[in-house]
């Protein structure tokens, strides 16, 4: 697992946003699709929340950054659907999201190095999680509650910490060609 998240990282960092200069970070690559401040924001959240808010039973470290971020006044569940809310990302600045995203990276590899595998069938209250540390209601994101409800720790690492980012690596890796910016 440990492994699985340095690779994600390292291909959302190597071949996405060191890739494309943090200036056009806003711009929709033909005019449609996710940009890369959203990408990165969308998946910081998501990992978030699931390892500290859901596994963790702490506050969301979107809520420590969340002013710096540019976001104090956007609701709690800013950035977690996949559709982009450009007025939104308009309002993050790179070095901000790089420090949250690091930060949630981080906080995610401390907690599996200290993980016993024994724990990996238990299932976390992910309604609780969700509510109490992440500040939202099963009323704003019944698709949220309903994906994660039920579901084992493996699980939470497998898709919102591995299997999710690894999927918006594709997109984003697809921006950046659209951009015109493949290294290849």
């Amino acid at each position: 697992m440990l492994t699985d998240l340095a690779a994600v990282r390292a291909k959302l960092f190597d071949s996405v946003a060191s890739l494309i200069p943090t200036d056009r970070w806003h711009e929709q690559a033909d005019d449609g699709g996710s940009t890369v401040t959203h990408l990165l924001l969308h998946v910081a959240r998501h990992q978030d929340l699931a390892v500290n808010s859901v596994i963790g039973h702490r506050e969301a470290l979107y809520l420590r950054h969340r002013h710096e971020l540019g976001l104090g006044d956007a609701p709690y569940g800013a950035a977690l659907a996949e559709k982009e809310d450009l007025a939104l990302s308009a309002k993050v600045a790179a070095e901000p999201l790089l420090a949250f995203v690091h930060d949630v990276f981080d906080a995610t590899e401390v907690w599996l190095r200290s993980l016993d595998t024994v724990a990996l069938d238990i299932t976390p209250d992910a309604a609780h999680g969700l509510t109490t540390h992440g500040h939202l209601t099963g009323d704003e994101f019944p698709w949220l509650y309903g994906m994660w409800g039920g579901k084992a720790l493996w699980w939470f690492v497998q898709w919102p910490v591995i299997g999710h980012a690894n999927a918006h690596v594709g997109e984003g890796i697809s921006v950046r060609n659209r951009m015109g910016l493949s290294p290849f």
